[in-house]
């Protein structure tokens, strides 16, 4: 049994990796990881990686590999990581996880494994092209899943209820392309490796969170 759990996940948008991390941060003290939250809290510092970063941003460009792995690399030396990580949104394609691999073996660490959450693309589609955000106060909702007491009106302010143009169902098969072109053939590249564990991503939050914790164990304590 490892110490600390140290975790990829992965899945496509809507997957349910987000709420499953911080569950199992939770229940193992590991740090969750997420390359958007490292992206702006570097820029709002002004870090060094944080100005390159920004400068890339402001003209509406990707930020490159380089970058994000140096971004990558720096947090996982922080102290807070000692516990253990959970990466959500990285690696994002084969190049990316070749160089992870040599970060971690720069540190002397390896992966407890990988879990990839399996969702059919109808289940993604039929959870975001579902959801409804208020114009107010930023509160979600969905129309089958959580439906608000009166159609269209915020249950918490009572304000407008919008469906976000990256909830659109041509926007969300757009994304699932892109993932399925780019990070799915990560699923191989850790298969290969050994590291694998495929996960249900469909059911209830506490149905794939036994999953989750089903295919860890053994591997972190």
């Amino acid at each position: 049994m490892d110490a600390s759990a140290r975790v990829v996940l992965l899945g496509p948008p809507g997957a349910g990796k987000g709420t499953q991390a911080k569950l199992l941060e939770q229940e193992f003290g590991a740090v969750q990881i997420s390359t958007g939250d490292i992206l702006r809290k570097a820029v709002a510092d002004q870090t060094p990686l944080g100005k390159q970063a920004g400068d890339y941003l402001k003209r509406g460009a990707l930020v490159p590999d380089d970058v994000i792995i140096d971004l990558i690399a720096e947090r996982l030396q922080q102290k807070d990581c000692a516990k253990g990580f959970l990466l959500d949104g990285f690696p994002r394609t084969i190049p990316q996880a070749e160089s992870l691999d040599v970060i971690l073996k720069k540190l002397a660490l390896s992966l407890n494994c990988v879990l990839s959450v399996q969702v059919p693309r109808e289940v993604i589609i039929e959870r975001l092209a579902g959801r409804r955000t208020c114009k107010n106060c930023g509160a979600l909702s969905h129309v089958i899943f959580e439906p608000p007491k009166q159609p269209g009106v915020c249950d918490r302010c009572g304000g407008e209820l919008y469906q976000r143009d990256d909830d659109r169902e041509e926007t969300i098969a757009n994304r699932l392309t892109v993932y399925e072109a780019q990070t799915a053939p990560l699923v191989d590249y850790y298969r290969r490796q050994g590291a694998l564990r495929e996960i249900d991503g469909v059911g209830s939050i506490s149905e794939i969170r036994v999953r989750v914790m089903t295919a860890l164990g053994g591997l972190v304590s």
